[in-house]
């Protein structure tokens, strides 16, 4: 027999390096062999604009709040006060029901909302892909703090007739940073399901979740978010290589909430007199910069250039070993990326990011200009951030545009783009009738006077 004629083999007998030798080998094989990752495109994408008569100044917005009757006038002075430092201009815009006499915050209403902002961007983005519904296979949906049922993913499956066998995904309750952790979730699926579509929709709901009562700390919501969402067409067929904008090169995730100050510092609770709101902790700027920091510090050896890896490593080992008292080395990102879109959270926000990673006010410019123009759109606002430097035909072929977004949780995302062609800023998006009046001038305003809830922890 041939199993005779082969001397057995003694694994008992085989040395320790050998068998290291060979699951290295093992290992370096699998590397070498493992089927690459599918290349994903982003076809295109459309923010939804809201039509005129939703559009508020500072002042209508506080009075529309005082009609609702719940708030003591010292906290409309405050939010009055908010209002003009918070970087918001005087066109951002508000849910109907709010606008109405009394605000009529009931579901239908709220329902409503959604409805057009959600359709809103998906009939402009079908329309600029022509893409058939039939071809899409993924659909991904995110809203922070709005549930229904059926929920929005199967507004969306029915409205459009999407397949029955479409991979259906509703994301909730993960703030700010649901819009990109999406495309991170998109992205992995789409190395599944071959020649494939994936559709990302990202919105929030105001309708319901604007703050009535007089706790300082659940203002901002009012001070700072708007209606606004987007819609993001995906693909990893290689044919649509040359119709592309964007080709999506890494995504990272950060999620510290296993660290209790950063789960809490963001909550959505009833205050005292039963009004339900969205409190803020004093724990909220150190649990961003905590998630910020652990997030570009998975990014960076993706993104920097190796001078710059080599001189973060040496700071890191100098500190570490207390050779020399210095200060943490800032890498230089610029050098990694040429277009840098963080979430407009807010003017102090954006100050903090503008110090410590030294950009310029040109670097800055389309996340003031988008806080300005549209305010806080939630997970969407990134895509406005994208529209504006594409309104303003800044996206050169090659270009590298990195969106980072941060919110409740605490979480962090970080997703960067390479432009596979020159974009026109001609191209239709919710800029192009007015980007000539920007950038505005916000040199006289000033600093945002937050009020924060102590630690949950304390």
């Amino acid at each position: 027999m041939f199993t005779d004629l082969v001397m057995p083999i003694n694994f008992n007998c085989l040395s320790a390096p050998f068998l290291i030798l060979m699951l290295s080998m093992l290992v370096v094989s699998r590397i070498f062999i493992a089927k690459p990752s599918r290349k994903v495109f982003m076809l295109d994408f459309a923010c939804y604009k809201p039509p005129i008569a939703q559009s508020v100044t500072r002042e209508v917005t506080v009075a529309q709040a005082k009609r609702y009757g719940n708030m003591k006038e010292e906290t409309l002075e405050f939010m009055k006060m908010m209002m003009e430092r918070a970087g918001l201009g005087d066109s951002t815009y508000l849910p109907e029901a709010f606008l109405k006499d009394p605000p009529n915050v009931s579901m239908e209403e709220a329902m409503r909302e959604s409805e057009m902002v959600i359709f809103g961007a998906l009939d402009e983005l079908l329309a600029k892909t022509k893409v058939k519904f039939e071809d899409i296979g993924i659909l991904i949906v995110n809203c922070c703090i709005f549930n229904v049922t059926p929920s929005l993913s199967s507004w969306i499956v029915n409205r459009y007739k999407l397949r029955d066998n479409i991979a259906s995904y509703n994301l909730t309750g993960m703030g700010c940073t649901a819009g990109l952790l999406a495309i991170g979730l998109a992205k992995q699926l789409l190395q599944v399901h071959q020649n494939s579509y994936a559709l990302v929709v990202s919105t929030e709901n105001l309708t319901q979740n604007c703050y009535f009562g007089n706790d300082r700390s659940k203002i901002l919501i009012n001070c700072l978010f708007r209606v606004g969402g987007a819609a993001i067409l995906l693909s990893n067929r290689l044919s649509d290589h040359r119709s592309s904008k964007y080709q999506l090169i890494h995504t990272v995730h950060t999620h510290t909430a296993s660290f209790d100050p950063s789960y809490n510092c963001i909550f959505q609770e009833e205050d005292r007199e039963g009004h339900l709101g969205v409190t803020t902790t004093k724990d909220l700027l150190t649990s961003a910069t905590k998630a910020i920091e652990s997030n570009i510090t998975t990014l960076g050896p993706l993104l920097l250039p190796i001078s710059e890896q080599v001189l973060s490593f040496l700071n890191y080992i100098i500190r570490k070993l207390h050779v020399a008292d210095i200060k943490p080395y800032v890498p230089d990102f610029k050098r990694a990326f040429d277009h840098f879109l963080p979430h407009v959270g807010g003017k102090m926000v954006l100050d903090e990011l503008q110090r410590n990673f030294g950009l310029s006010e040109v670097d800055m410019e389309a996340s003031r200009m988008t806080l300005y123009r549209f305010g806080n759109t939630s997970s969407s606002t990134v895509w406005y951030e994208l529209a504006y430097v594409e309104a303003k035909g800044r996206i050169k072929e090659g270009d590298r545009v990195w969106q980072m977004a941060f919110g409740s949780g605490f979480k962090c995302a970080s997703v960067i783009w390479r432009a596979i062609r020159t974009i026109d800023c001609k191209d239709r998006n919710p800029w192009s009738d007015e980007i000539n009046r920007f950038p505005v001038d916000l040199g006289n305003i000033g600093s945002f006077p937050y009020f924060f809830e102590p630690s949950k922890l304390t």
